[in-house]
């Protein structure tokens, strides 16, 4: 088959099964295989494809149609500029989270050489990108799940990012750390109601529940961690938090039980209040 022909058989496939965006899918893994980007796939998409590509692509394909996320499949994933590793057991660096990402970066900014702790990090995408945009930033990410931590450490040496990482669990690890320690610290934590998790979508149901499932209420994270780790931040420093959908008021009303004040909030392009952060009185 043609590289073109193959490219219609995975959009038409990918319709079949349900995919949102068939088309964008499957240039994706056209992209991916055979390296023809929109403009080179009109021009020769009449090429054809060698036998072992087009047994890879279609493989990818059949994937795909299963709702195994495509960022999986692909292997790496952009985020604000910089490329994540990701696969199975790692959740998958979103849009959504450039909201938290770029409170930090203005907050960061007003602090000479800040010292920075993300938990519950993930791919590192956070921690990465502070590290990045942050001049003589401090950073520390930590991560419980270990194949979760293998991608963080993975990101770190992708971006040639100054971040140290530390396999630990944010609800036991706290006494490793000194009280005081940090200028900003900054969490997307599982915030799914444990209920909710077999309604989200298939996608998504792939990814790790413990990087999702954030308790019967969804605010479990939110709790330990405002309780627990505001004595990790310097007077005067920060706390940052990636928020669900209609978590915003709860959040704040934690933070301001720990003495949080100042908070400053950044809404997402579905109208979405998806980011808080507060500095300690």
């Amino acid at each position: 088959m043609t590289v073109e022909e193959l490219y219609k058989k995975a959009k038409n496939e990918l319709k079949k099964a349900g995919i949102e965006d068939p088309a964008f899918d499957a240039l994706c893994l056209i992209q991916k295989v055979f390296s023809f980007d929109r403009a080179r796939l009109i021009a020769y998409g009449n090429t054809q494809a060698k036998q072992d590509d087009e047994k890879l692509f279609l493989s990818y394909v059949s994937r795909r149609a299963e709702f195994e996320p495509l960022q999986y499949i692909l292997g790496s994933w952009s985020f604000m500029g910089y490329d994540f590793n990701v696969g199975e057991g790692v959740l998958i660096p979103r849009e959504d989270t450039s909201e938290v990402v770029s409170l930090c970066i203005e907050k960061a900014r007003t602090v000479e050489s800040p010292k920075i702790l993300d938990l519950c990090s993930g791919s590192g995408a956070i921690a990465v990108l502070l590290s990045k945009e942050i001049k003589n930033a401090d950073v520390t990410a930590v991560e419980k799940s270990e194949k979760a931590f293998s991608y963080l450490s993975e990101n770190i040496r992708l971006n040639n990012a100054a971040v140290k990482a530390i396999c630990g669990d944010i609800f036991k690890c706290m006494n490793d750390f000194k009280d005081e320690s940090f200028d900003i610290i900054v969490s997307n934590p599982p915030y799914i109601k444990s209920g909710e998790l077999d309604s989200l979508q298939k996608e998504v149901q792939r990814e790790p529940a413990l990087a999702l499932d954030g308790g019967a209420d969804g605010y479990d994270f939110y709790r330990f961690i405002i309780s627990n780790w505001t004595q990790k931040l310097k007077p005067k420093g920060s706390m940052a938090f990636e928020l669900g959908e209609n978590q915003f008021d709860t959040v704040k009303e934690l933070m301001k039980a720990e003495k949080f004040t100042d908070f400053e909030e950044k809404i997402d392009l579905g109208n979405t209040q998806r980011a808080i952060i507060g500095t300690l009185r």
